[in-house]
């Protein structure tokens, strides 16, 4: 698997998978605020100059949004994504309840968008899919 990495701090590692043309992120512990917004922002950028339209995200390690890491999410940074051209996302979801609740918001809005989901709990899985779409 070719891959160049394009961010990768104490938080998070994201990469841009490019055989299969997918952003692919690690969250590698709990993220909020600047941080977050960094990673996700860097992703988009990788996801525009490659003209990709996958994401995936291993969120296993990470835990509840903060209120407003969410509404970064949902009224910032998913329509630019979507506009961009994102249509494919394969979540893996964080193990812990409390991380998973907290992506519900999150996750709902993407119908609206044009943006096909699919959750899993196995990182292999979801990257099986990712490259089949």
């Amino acid at each position: 698997m070719a891959e160049q990495i394009i961010l990768e701090n104490e938080y998070a590692t994201i990469r841009y998978i490019t055989d299969h043309k997918y952003v692919y992120h690690t969250f590698h512990k709990p993220i909020g605020g600047q941080p977050f917004r960094d990673i996700l922002d860097a992703g988009l950028d990788a996801l525009k100059a490659n003209n990709a339209n996958k994401w995936l995200s291993d969120d296993r390690n990470n835990s509840e949004f903060e209120p407003e890491d969410a509404q970064f999410a949902i009224a910032d940074w998913e329509p630019r994504a979507a506009n961009a051209g994102w249509k494919y996302w394969a979540l893996v979801v964080p193990e812990s309840v409390a991380g998973r609740a907290g992506m519900v918001d999150i996750v709902n809005t993407f119908g609206d968008l044009g943006v096909k989901l699919s959750l899993f709990t196995d990182l292999e899985k979801a990257r099986e899919w990712i490259t089949s779409v």
